[in-house]
């Protein structure tokens, strides 16, 4: 089975992905959004990333990329590559996606080889110490749902993004 790459994350309007290892804002919508793209799927992330989450996540699997040779955590399944992770996401994996959700880092490695991207655009700037580099002309918009301020909630655009064939994405340089 061939299985699609899709990058999941939430980014700010200055870019910011995280702050202090959290997200720098609360967005119920965002979350529940995360929770149905990833659920039944195996998710790939970076040290960093698995352990600012609440604990395990049910009802998916969690393939931590990490360059500690020693480092072990219940519940997750460790690599030590991109293909190494990639490998353990596809072993038993029914559902024909692999869900790369953070850090930056392990978003750089994974965007040459994504077919797609699900990103929480938030309307607003927040503070941040991770950020998240725009998209290029690869990438081209496939689906807009906008949601408009409510009260200390922020404007945001939940935007799929698919890679564009090579002719499609020379035809608009």
């Amino acid at each position: 089975m061939n299985h699609e790459i899709v990058l999941i994350y939430a980014r700010a309007a200055n870019g910011a992905i995280g702050y202090e290892g959290q997200l720098p804002w609360r967005l119920p919508a965002d979350l529940r959004r995360f929770k149905a793209l990833t659920m039944g799927k195996p998710m790939v992330m970076g040290r960093k990333t698995f352990e600012s989450l609440p604990g395990l996540l049910p009802g998916r699997r969690h393939i931590v990329l990490t360059r500690k040779e020693r480092w072990e955590s219940e519940g997750a399944e460790i690599a030590h590559s991109a293909a190494e992770a990639l490998i353990a996401a596809k072993a038993g994996n029914s559902s024909g996606e692999v869900a790369v959700v953070g850090g930056s880092a392990i978003y750089d490695v994974f965007r040459p080889l994504a077919q797609r991207i699900e990103v929480t655009e938030i309307h607003a700037d927040y503070p941040g110490d991770t950020f998240m580099k725009p998209l290029g002309p690869e990438w081209t918009e496939t689906a807009r749902e906008h949601h408009a301020a409510s009260g200390e909630t922020p404007a945001f655009s939940f935007v799929t993004y698919h890679r564009r064939d090579e002719g499609e994405a020379e035809d608009q340089n």
